[in-house]
């Protein structure tokens, strides 16, 4: 499918809104549905942001190049002007060890993009595109780890690479898959309403 540039323009505006304000907004699980009745619906917040779901949504609603265009305003402004990301802003973001992550927001949302409109809106299609841009963003945050590592062995105080690849890793695994089934569903639903 080929996509129009006003097409583009706006999932991107959206797209950046998206991200920008799901940065703000934690990852929550639920009490068990056995226990409602007794202790009532109880929220626990994981310590994670919805982030990614944003970022995988916008690609699967907007395409390649819709992904890559909002991730890249979204990194720059983060850099440059506004205090958007997990941590604040500012060109000093770059010295942490997180910021590979954000830039892998780049081919993850390439890969996820042109995956969605690849084929058909099928709910198995924007889920495998979900997965591969979910899988391309740790597989690129982990060589940044690697490379930080490398680069500031000396420099870093007591940075142990095993310790980040488990907190920006592993950890928040479980919460991404979940955020990225999400935004195949409604990413599904969106595309049928939309008919494209």
């Amino acid at each position: 499918m080929t996509v129009s540039r006003p097409y583009i323009f706006i999932w991107t505006i959206v797209g950046l809104s998206l991200t920008i304000g799901a940065n703000f907004v934690p990852v929550y699980v639920i009490s068990s549905p056995l226990q409602w009745m007794s202790a009532g619906i109880t929220a626990y917040p994981l310590g994670f942001k919805c982030q990614i779901g944003a970022v995988l949504l916008v690609s699967c609603l907007g395409g390649r190049t819709a992904g890559v265009l909002t991730q890249v305003f979204y990194i720059l402004l983060g850099l440059l002007w506004l205090k958007i990301f997990n941590d604040g802003g500012g060109i000093e973001y770059l010295q942490k060890p997180a910021f590979g992550y954000l830039l892998a927001f780049v081919p993850g949302s390439w890969v996820c993009g042109q995956l969605a409109f690849k084929r058909s809106p099928k709910l198995e299609y924007l889920g495998l595109s979900c997965l591969c841009g979910l899988l391309t963003i740790h597989l690129f945050g982990l060589i940044y780890l690697i490379l930080f590592a490398l680069i500031n062995w000396q420099q870093v105080d007591r940075f142990n690479l095993l310790d980040a690849i488990a907190e920006y890793s592993i950890y928040p695994l479980i919460s991404q898959l979940v955020l990225a089934c999400a935004a195949t569903s409604i990413s599904f639903v969106l595309r049928r309403v939309m008919f494209y």
